[in-house]
């Protein structure tokens, strides 16, 4: 049986002959974070993306992101290590309906969330991510109307920070929705002196408790930086304990459970479907690749680069 640290050279060793950056959310696994050439949310990973000089980019997160990647890479190689690590919002937003809803809506700007499909991309007028997303919306002329697809929750909650009426497509996160008020309240009994630092993927009624609410990036910024508190509580996916932990190790991170307290309903399931087995496959086998027609990425490109402009 191959070992890990075997397994961590074959890894070394296939990304050297292949000349490939491996490129790895926040969310996954603390082994495959810690192997990544860049590690970082989706803005900073379409920017990795963008920037890069390798052949081959194995993108260690969601479908989307690594549509995303080709969508900016149409002549490189991008590898996903496992296919079926899609995304419930992606899913909540097919392209022909969101097409159809943006017919609908004539005379609006749609801003679609990076955790779309490049059918989505294609038919929007811009992208965001979490990250820069306020910028985003602030960039819209003030008479101009807003759809926002396909987060309902990060639209409420840019509608409360901008003061923007938006129409919003009503999908959510499997994991930021599936976050217990209840467990939350117990947590903030028994730590009075933490602080509760959420995703604005949260529900409302999650992010009323916040005392920082922000992009993935933006969470480990303030838990890493502030001096207001030494203990967290994380509304967001597990996996970014893993950077706070290593850059705060006198500090206390203490993950938000979901409402079920049989399963581990704070870590997504797409994202824990890559694993180092599957890493190294996919640099060994050049499969499975992300692949599109020329029209479609060009049509998804557009709203990217509006974005990246700003």
């Amino acid at each position: 049986m191959t070992s890990h640290i075997d397994i961590m050279d074959e890894i070394d060793a296939l990304r050297e002959s292949r000349n490939a950056v491996i490129l790895a959310h926040f969310y996954q696994d603390p082994d495959i974070q810690d192997l990544a050439d860049h590690i970082g949310d989706s803005l900073q990973l379409a920017k990795a993306a963008r920037d890069t000089d390798a052949d081959v980019i194995v993108f260690c997160g969601v479908h989307f992101m690594a549509e995303t990647a080709k969508i900016l890479n149409p002549s490189r190689i991008v590898v996903l290590p496992d296919l079926n690590a899609g995304c419930s919002l992606a899913d909540a937003a097919p392209g022909a309906r969101v097409a159809a809803w943006k017919e609908e809506n004539p005379g609006h700007t749609l801003v679609s969330y990076v955790n779309c499909s490049a059918e989505v991309k294609a038919v929007s007028d811009i992208i965001c991510t979490s990250s820069n997303a306020e910028r985003v919306i602030d960039s819209i002329p003030d008479d101009q109307g807003i759809l926002f697809c396909p987060d309902r929750n990060l639209g409420a909650w840019l509608q409360k920070q901008s003061g923007r009426e938006m129409k919003l497509w009503q999908g959510t996160c499997i994991v930021h929705e599936t976050f217990s008020e209840k467990r939350l309240v117990e947590l903030k009994v028994r730590h009075p002196k933490a602080q509760v630092i959420c995703h604005p993927e949260c529900e409302p009624n999650l992010l009323a408790h916040a005392d920082h609410i922000g992009s993935t990036s933006s969470l480990l910024n303030h838990a890493t930086t502030t001096e207001e508190a030494d203990t967290f509580i994380v509304g967001t996916e597990v996996g970014i304990i893993h950077q706070m932990e290593k850059a705060r190790p006198d500090r206390t991170f203490i993950p938000l459970p979901g409402m079920d307290e049989s399963c581990a309903c704070n870590e997504c399931p797409h994202m824990r479907l890559n694993t180092l087995e599957k890493i190294r496959d996919c640099l060994r086998d050049l499969q499975p690749r992300l692949e599109m027609s020329e029209d479609l990425r060009q049509a998804a490109l557009k709203p990217l680069e509006r974005m990246m402009a700003l």
